[in-house]
């Protein structure tokens, strides 16, 4: 067991996917010398060479039309959009031609591209590099949608996303990279907990709290402080957006009978809709109360001096609680 930051648990299993195979491309802006800005990337042009981690200019559509090329060729670039509010101009090619390539060539060609994307807030950054974006792509078939948490996890999911043969969006909480953890760096691949499956990151009995990225650790953080008021909530780390592990949701929510999905997103609309729905539909008779949202309010993000009022916390994920625990 090693103890690593998320953002080196990244990049050693970065490394290791590339040692495994010749066909594995770093590209982005600023990933090679510089290590990317969140050093996410260092030192793997160093050891792996200009032209296995490249810097590409500033130009994410561009980025991703060449990472679709090289993907058609037999390799499997990893893609670095440096920060989440830098990923739209890129849409076009994902939404356009990365998620439909495979469906309109009726499955003879794969697109084996991973698009790493920073996201969230909390590192009081100025404007377009707190962003949400999740649900623009979990909204589009044929992409999958991931986001890891801890350490461990990043470690084992970016290697899994590289090996894959589908296109993954894959989500880093940014300001989550420093947080530390250990992370057993020799363990077989097949021993990995499936990169579509979700984990009961803390079992409970009460209430079930849903939570994916950097909003993780908020909801442990609540249920533990839950545990002094004497209620015991479960916390499950999604894991996979696209494709929903809907069964371990389902068999939670009606053991405990109540459930509050938080995000860093705004309420409106965003991925907890999508929750609160399919729980309704699977787990209505045995609900005590209506799944309950928290999120961002519906506003642009704001300026770093207010980003304290507009994310989560602990204590709104508590006062959530509170208001299933009165129905």
């Amino acid at each position: 067991m090693t103890t690593l930051t998320l953002a080196k648990a990244l990049n050693e299993g970065m490394r290791k996917a590339m040692e495994d195979d010749p066909k594995v491309l770093v590209m982005g802006e600023d990933v090679g010398k510089l290590g990317g800005v969140f050093r996410v990337t260092d030192g793997l042009q160093k050891d792996f060479g200009e032209q296995r981690v490249i810097d590409t200019p500033l130009a994410e559509s561009g980025i991703i039309g060449t990472a679709i090329g090289l993907a058609l060729r037999g390799y499997r670039p990893v893609c670095e959009i440096q920060f989440d509010g830098f990923v739209f101009p890129a849409a076009d090619q994902i939404i356009t031609q990365l998620a439909k390539m495979p469906m309109r060539s009726l499955g003879k060609l794969r697109l084996p591209v991973v698009v790493r994307i920073p996201c969230g807030g909390g590192i009081g950054a100025v404007e377009h590099h707190s962003e949400s974006p999740e649900v623009y792509f979990t909204h589009t078939a044929g992409l999958r949608v991931v986001a890891c948490s801890n350490p461990a996890d990043a470690y084992t999911m970016i290697q899994q996303a590289i090996r894959c043969d589908d296109p993954v969006i894959f989500f880093e909480p940014k300001r989550r990279y420093w947080d530390k953890a250990e992370v057993d760096t020799s363990a077989a691949a097949d021993g990995w907990h499936p990169l579509d499956a979700a984990r009961v990151a803390r079992p409970g009995a009460d209430a079930t709290l849903l939570a994916y990225g950097p909003m993780v650790r908020t909801c442990l953080e609540a249920a533990h402080a839950a545990q002094e008021d004497g209620r015991s909530l479960e916390v499950i780390d999604l894991r996979s957006l696209n494709p929903l592990d809907l069964p371990v949701v389902v068999e939670s929510v009606r053991r405990t009978g109540r459930c509050v999905v938080v995000h860093e997103a705004p309420v409106f609309n965003g991925y907890g809709a999508e929750l609160a729905a399919r729980i309704t539909e699977e787990c209505f008779y045995h609900l005590e109360a209506p799944v309950l949202r928290v999120g961002g309010p519906s506003t642009p993000y704001p300026p770093s001096r207010l980003e304290d009022h507009y994310l989560p916390d602990l204590d709104r994920v508590l006062d959530a609680v509170d208001r299933a625990f009165a129905f």
